[in-house]
């Protein structure tokens, strides 16, 4: 029988010697199974409603939702994990949480937040990242420091499309532009995953107030010592104020104290994939490229614009 999960964490968060108030959000709710980063933007204040908000909303969709899992199956009828569609609907509602408040207090107009959450499914002992920014996930597992995130930000969305531009090019763009976050646009694309827990694991939710001044050897040396959680948080805020604290910081670690020893993530049941097989057409085509006939005419910089367009306009066929 596979040993169930066992977590502990610890974060907190840090002004920073720059900035004049602190925008970030930390939650640790061990009893949801719910941990999370968030960094807020907006100037007078809002960038701290933004992050706040998010924080409790996710958590309040979390607590709301918790009687329903237990009747759910970990995974759904697509072989999809039922943990990650909830963890991404939390950030959809947190999302249009921000955008109606900002909306309805002039004084928050323009406000937004990154996030990056992370909660753990006990059954199948898989945890569940989302992120919307550049506030990163990190594990430290038999002592390898691996990035399990990638930032929506202004340089990694131009390294995807042009990844031959030269160096000097990329250095010559802002570092502090993300391209995703939540009070942005009520259309948010959340990037998540799954990964499979092995005890010993240790996880870093972390703002770029940490990841940008803090190299990833330091990260991986902290993260790998024998000092416990609260210290280890204490002293990554440290490292980051050593360099400047030129933003606000927060670090959030979490430590699996038992669980499996090996990664292996239990496939989905053999009748859920038949389930989704069993709806398909047999006179489908083999491959259909989404929106290929409404986008074939547009330029490619504005493919991915009018994506989900086309996605409403497939859907709306064949209802």
């Amino acid at each position: 029988m596979t040993p169930e999960l066992v977590l502990r964490a610890a974060g907190h968060t840090d002004v920073g010697r720059l900035r004049p108030t602190n925008e970030d959000a930390v939650l640790v709710s061990d009893e949801l199974g719910l941990y999370l980063v968030a960094d807020g933007a907006g100037g007078h204040r809002s960038g701290e409603v933004a992050s706040a908000l998010a924080s409790r909303s996710i958590k309040n969709y979390f607590g709301a939702t918790i009687r329903k899992t237990h009747d759910q199956p970990e995974f759904d009828r697509f072989g999809i994990p039922s943990g990650a569609r909830r963890l991404s609907a939390a950030i959809l509602k947190a999302n249009r949480d921000v955008i109606e408040i900002a909306k309805s207090q002039p004084k928050h107009r323009g406000m937004g937040t990154t996030v990056v959450a992370a909660c753990f499914s006990p059954r199948s002992g898989l945890m569940h990242v989302g992120h919307a920014g550049d506030s990163r996930c990190y594990r430290l597992r038999a002592g390898h420091l691996e990035l399990l995130t990638q930032d929506h930000s202004l340089l990694a969305d131009v390294l995807e499309q042009r990844p031959e531009l030269d160096d000097t090019v990329l250095a010559r763009l802002p570092k502090n532009i993300v391209t995703r976050a939540l009070g942005i646009d009520p259309l948010l694309r959340v990037s998540m995953r799954s990964y499979a827990v092995v005890a010993g694991d240790r996880y870093l939710l972390c703002s770029d107030g940490l990841s940008v001044p803090v190299s990833a050897q330091a990260l991986a040396e902290t993260l790998g010592t024998n000092a416990d959680l609260d210290a280890i948080s204490k002293r990554l805020i440290e490292l980051a104020n050593e360099t400047g604290g030129p933003d606000n910081i927060t670090a959030l670690v979490i430590e699996c104290t038992d669980g499996p020893d090996k990664d292996s993530v239990p496939p989905p049941p053999p009748g859920v994939v038949a389930m989704a097989r069993e709806t398909e057409s047999r006179a489908d085509p083999e491959l259909l490229i989404l929106g290929i006939e409404e986008l074939e005419s547009l330029d490619a910089d504005s493919a991915s614009d009018d994506l989900l367009r086309a996605l409403e306009g497939l859907v709306g066929r064949s209802s």
